[in-house]
C-alpha cells in the first residue's frame, strides 16, 4: 500500500531540516503503522516546538527544562507502549550517560539517584498531530520507594497541568523491564551510536 504525506512544505522539511512552529498547519494521509521513518520525523518537526510550550505552560519544574537536557535517541520512532503514542525521551545530566547505555540484560543495574526522565508524546488523530502527557521518571532511593523500585512516575498534560496517575499502573508495565532498572528505552533504529 503506498502511503501519502500531504504537506504543504513538510515533505520539504523532513530532507531540509526546516523547522515547523505550527502543528495545526500540518496534515497527513497515511496510517500511523504505515508511516517511514521520513514521515515520523516530518511529524516531529509539525510538533517540535509547540510540545515544550504546552507542557510549559503550567509550573512543572520539569517540564519547564527538559529541553535543556540531551536527547536520549535520534529522534522518535513509530509508536509503541504509551499509548500507541511517538514518543520522544529526553535525561538530565544526572543520569544521561547510564541511560545511554540502553542497558537491557544486567539485573544489577541501577540508574543513578536523581536521574529524571521526560519523554514527550503526541499522536496523529484525524490526520492532524495532537500533543499528548509529557512522561516523567525521577530516580529515588529503592528503599524509599519499594513498590516501584525506586521510581516516581509522573506525567504533565498538555496544557501545563499535572495529571493524576497511579504509581502503581505505570509500574505494572516498566517492572516488565527489571533488567534495565524499569526502563522501556527507544526502539533500535532511534538509539544513539546503534
Amino acid at each position: 500500500m503506498t502511503t501519502r504525506l500531504l504537506l504543504s512544505a513538510v515533505a520539504l522539511a523532513a530532507t531540509s531540516g526546516v523547522a515547523f512552529a505550527d502543528a495545526h498547519s500540518c496534515t497527513f494521509e497515511a496510517e500511523v503503522a504505515d508511516f517511514t521513518q521520513d514521515q515520523i520525523d516530518a511529524l516531529y518537526e509539525c510538533v517540535r516546538d509547540d510540545l515544550p510550550a504546552a507542557y510549559g505552560a503550567g509550573d512543572n519544574e520539569v517540564a519547564a527544562t527538559y529541553r535543556e537536557w540531551q536527547a536520549a535517541s535520534t529522534g522518535p520512532a513509530a509508536p509503541g507502549f504509551h499509548g500507541g503514542r511517538f514518543l520522544n525521551t529526553f535525561v538530565n545530566e544526572v543520569g544521561y550517560a547510564e541511560y545511554i547505555r540502553y542497558e537491557e540484560d544486567d539485573e544489577a543495574f541501577e540508574m543513578p539517584v536523581g536521574s529524571v526522565i521526560a519523554k514527550e508524546s503526541y499522536t496523529l488523530r484525524d490526520g492532524a498531530p495532537r500533543i499528548g502527557p509529557l512522561f516523567i521518571m525521577t530516580r529515588g532511593e529503592t528503599a524509599e520507594y519499594p513498590e516501584t523500585d525506586g521510581w516516581i512516575y509522573s506525567a504533565v498534560q498538555p496544557n501545563g497541568d499535572p495529571m493524576g496517575i497511579s504509581q502503581s499502573f505505570c509500574h505494572d508495565c516498566h517492572g516488565g523491564f527489571a533488567f534495565g532498572d524499569s526502563l522501556g528505552y527507544p526502539a533500535l533504529e532511534v538509539r544513539l551510536g546503534q
